[in-house]
């Protein structure tokens, strides 16, 4: 009874272990792909198109959800082409202002990490103050006064959740 006990305490030990692959290079293809993305230039145009259409997406929400004022003098086709065009509108608008954020955000922390060759949370930090002075200075955030100091702490946030 002893030696069964034995035997299956080994084997289950052995069915637990998990088998150890080994490491693998990787492909030409992998290669060529990361250095594309580490171009700043592709990276921040990405990021830039990606953040049009959030905020296309965005406006769409947002712009179905405003009411008119008038709803009760108007007739239903006066609603809907109401709603169509302040879709169209916040659509636009957003699209625009996230682009606009994204392509900056990422064309700063990309430029910064280039030149400190690091990756952490400071490069984070000064492409979020980059974007919020940007911003600011543009005038496409209705908080101008705040983005300098409210995207560099949102950039924090962001950061420590990546790691």
């Amino acid at each position: 009874m002893a030696t069964n006990t034995e035997n299956e305490s080994t084997v289950s030990r052995e069915v637990e272990k998990p088998p150890i692959e080994p490491i693998r290079l990787p492909s030409v293809e992998e290669i060529r792909g990361q250095d594309i993305w580490n171009n700043c230039a592709v990276r921040s145009v990405v990021s830039g198109v990606m953040g049009g259409g959030l905020g296309l997406m965005m406006g769409l929400l947002l712009g179905a959800l405003d009411t008119p004022l008038m709803q009760d003098k108007m007739t239903g086709r006066q609603q809907f082409i109401y709603q169509a065009k302040q879709m169209g509108q916040r659509s636009w608008s957003s699209a625009r202002a996230f682009a606009v954020m994204g392509f900056v955000f990422s064309a700063a922390e990309c430029v910064v990490e280039k030149a400190r060759a690091k990756h952490d949370t400071t490069n984070t930090v000064v492409a979020g103050c980059v974007t919020g002075g940007a911003l600011s200075a543009k005038g496409i955030s209705p908080y101008d006064s705040t983005c300098t100091l409210a995207f560099p702490f949102f950039s924090f946030g962001r950061d420590g959740e990546d790691k």
